[in-house]
Order: structure tokens, then sequence, then C-alpha cells
């Protein structure tokens, strides 16, 4: 790997990137004129139309949202006008997962697609990648980005990589074992379905040459009970990533700061603000992440609102690189929030809670409208073993109500689901359910 990117051993000051991001902002918004009819349209109205642009200039440049995307897709189909290059040069089409809404095309050219493995060895470079690590990536391999650039970007650097989409979770683990795999790529709702299944398959995976599990895709690999449990599983370190399909692999947890992300600031611009104001979030306060990216120039996003609320780090560490820390990772996001008599509840808390019980296997959130008031139902799929047994299933569903009204100070709705019953991931973990 090379030393062109702030690490720990090569940090960067914050003039240094400053002065980088700019440059590259500027050599961005030049390329854009003119020729991505979505961003000169946008650029003209704010009056950035020509000349260079500063830190002030730039917050004349209103807010993107992923509605604003949508609805560029739905008048311009299929792509959209967000292109700087004829349909002829882009070589990749991924598509969003659809989570928050209706999925939208994201395409690549081969210079956009360079750029993401640069993202990809920067890091690796943070997670401490070995050239012997063999890397296996437990993924359907379809549409959704994923772990694509994850991927093919461990293969650049010259690591075996192992792609197992088409399998089921059993032969998934199989050759995880038989290949002595070393790091895992998956999001943490699969790390623990894997753990589930080789747990019924007698598999100690603790005992397997996993060193590594990077999670990505939801926010459980910065929740400490989540964590806790995927490691103890594997008896591996885990490392989480954050990034979108529309914006690129932006941040990753470094070895030296568990629990923490830092942002690539070579290849972005970072904000974080107020959600209501828009204004820039002080360092320490919760705030929406806004990105812009810098170098994948075919189909950029600008002042990106990425509906991720994150906190800033009031203190430096040295070993950060220079680089942007978010202090306890993607904390929740802004749309999920649910208002539940009164008090502000976001589901990562609730999951944060359960997963501190072994003894429940999955659970799913139900969201009725009841009388023009929010009601939640949590289901909960306890372990064959406590289910089977009364006293025991009891004591559980009455600890969890304890500890979620001592936690988040609210009564819950608790509803035993039946063993088995409820579905489980591979990708995102779809929990959260509205019921009209």
């Amino acid at each position: 790997m090379n030393h062109h990117f702030p690490d720990a051993q090569h940090p960067w000051s914050r003039q240094t990137i400053a002065a980088h991001q700019w440059e590259r902002l500027n050599a961005q918004l030049e390329y854009l004129r003119g020729r991505n009819p979505f961003w000169t349209a946008r650029l003209n109205a704010a009056g950035l139309d020509r000349g260079l642009v500063d830190e002030h200039r730039w917050r004349q440049l209103p807010f993107l949202t992923k509605a604003d995307l949508v609805a560029d897709q739905t008048d311009h189909p299929l792509y959209g006008s967000n292109l700087s290059e004829p349909l002829s040069a882009f070589l990749r089409l991924h598509q969003t997962s659809g989570t928050t809404g209706r999925p939208i095309y994201w395409l690549d050219t081969a210079a956009s697609w360079d750029w993401f493995m640069k993202c990809w060895e920067q890091i690796y470079r943070w997670i401490g990648l070995r050239p012997e690590d063999v890397v296996a990536f437990p993924f359907s391999f379809g549409p959704f980005i994923g772990f694509w650039a994850a991927f093919e970007g461990a293969n650049r650097l010259g690591n075996r990589c192992l792609a197992m989409g088409g399998l089921s979770s059993e032969a998934r683990l199989r050759q995880i074992l038989d290949h002595h795999c070393t790091v895992i790529c998956c999001t943490p709702t699969y790390a623990l379905r894997l753990a589930e299944v080789a747990h019924e398959m007698g598999i100690v995976l603790a005992e397997s040459a996993v060193r590594a599990v990077v999670v990505a895709g939801e926010p459980g690999g910065s929740v400490p009970a989540i964590r806790s449990r995927i490691a103890e599983a594997w008896g591996a370190r885990v490392f989480d990533h954050w990034g979108m399909t529309d914006l690129g692999s932006m941040g990753i947890e470094p070895e030296h700061a568990p629990g923490a992300l830092l942002i690539l600031e070579s290849e972005s611009i970072v904000e974080v603000i107020d959600p209501a104001t828009g204004q820039p979030a002080p360092a320490g306060q919760a705030g929406e992440l806004v990105m812009t990216n810098l170098g994948r120039w075919g189909q950029p996003v600008l002042r990106y609102r990425t509906g991720d609320l994150v906190r800033a780090a009031t203190e430096v560490d040295p070993r950060d690189g220079g680089l942007l820390r978010l202090d306890g990772g993607i904390l929740s996001r802004a749309d999920d929030m649910l208002v539940i008599r009164g008090n502000n509840v976001f589901p990562s808390s609730i999951e944060a809670v359960l997963r501190e019980f072994d003894a429940i296997c999955e659970f799913r959130f139900v969201v009725q409208t009841i009388r023009a008031m929010q009601h939640l139902r949590i289901e909960i799929e306890p372990t064959p073993e406590v289910a089977a047994n009364a006293d025991q299933l009891r004591l559980l569903m009455e600890r969890v109500e304890r500890t979620l009204k001592a936690r988040l100070n609210f009564q819950a709705e608790l509803q035993v689901a039946t063993p088995g019953s409820l579905p489980r991931f591979e990708l995102k973990g779809r929990r959260l359910v509205r019921e009209s």
C-alpha cells in the first residue's frame, strides 16, 4: 500500500486536509459546470456558476437530499440528469437497497470505480489488513453495491477473496472453515445469523482462523451490545464500516479506536449540522452527517444529507492521522425516530438493549397509529430452549420489560414470537414494520 493518504504513521494537519479538499472540490466543480446537467443547474441557481469556491461560498449551495435524487430519476428515467459523461462511459451499475424508499440507480465510470478502490485501500490500511489475509464475503452479489467494492479493493491489493453469493449459510460457513478465511465482510445482522447457524451445526466459530469481522450496512457495528455478541461468537475483532451506494465508502473504525469511525477526508468534505436548522453542530453535539465526495465525478453528490446522526469528537488523537473522528460511529437514523408516549425512541437504542439478552434470537418492532398516537409492539423470538421452559420465558420477558423501562423510560408492549417465525436477513435487517 502506498502512503499518499493520511494515516497514523503519516498524519496530515488540518490545514493540509483543508487545502487538499478545496483544491479537489474546485477541480471537480470546474469539470461539472456545463457538463453535468443536474449540477450545472444547481450551481447556477446558487450563484456558483464560476470562480473558485471557499468554505463561505460553499454554504450558498443548498443541501442535497435523497428525495432530490429520486425526483431527478423520476423526471429523467432511468438514471437521472446527474451524469457527467455519456452513458457509454459508465461501466458499472448498482442500485440503493431501498431501505428508506424507492431504490435509485447509481453508475460508475472506470475513473470513478478506481476512486472507489482508492477509498478501500485506505480502509484496509486502517483495519490492518495483511498480505496473507484471506477475505470472505458471505453476501449475495446482486445490484445492491454492498461489498462489491470491498471485494475488488482487497483483490487489487493482492489478497485472496472468496465471493459467497448463491450459497446457503451452512455452505458459507463450511467454506470459511475449509479455506481458513481470516477476515469476514458482511452486515452485523448476518454476522449474528451465521453465528446462530454455526451453533446449530455444532461449529465453534471462535476456534476458526477468523481474526476480524468488518461489518457495514446497519448501525449495529457501532452498538456495544451487538459488537460484543459478534466478537464473542467469532472470537474476532469487529470493525465497523460506513458508506452509501450514492456516496461511496467513506468511514472506517481504526484498530486503535474501537467503536469510533474515521471519515476519509482525503476523499470527501464533511459537515455535521443541526437537522432542524441546517447550521453547523459543534463538536460533541449530535447532528446529521452531510457529505461531499471528491472523486466520483461521473455521478457525484455534493452537500448530501445522509440522514445519519453522528457526534464529532472533541479531543484529538494523534493516531487518527488528522482525520475527523466520530465517537460512537453512526448513532442512529434521523428518520427512524419514534415518539412513544412523549418519549423520543430510536430502534437502534431498543436493539442495543435486546442484544444484551443471549436468550433472544430475533426481534421485530411493529409501529401502529392508534388514536393519532404511535404505538410500539416489540415481538421477541426466544431461543428454543427458553421457549420450551415457561418459567425461563416469563423471567426473560420480565427482565426485558424492566430493562427497557429503566434505560429508555417507556413501557413497551412485548409479544412472544414462536421460535423460527421471525424473518432472518442476509443484507440489512428490516426489523421496523409500520402498520396503518
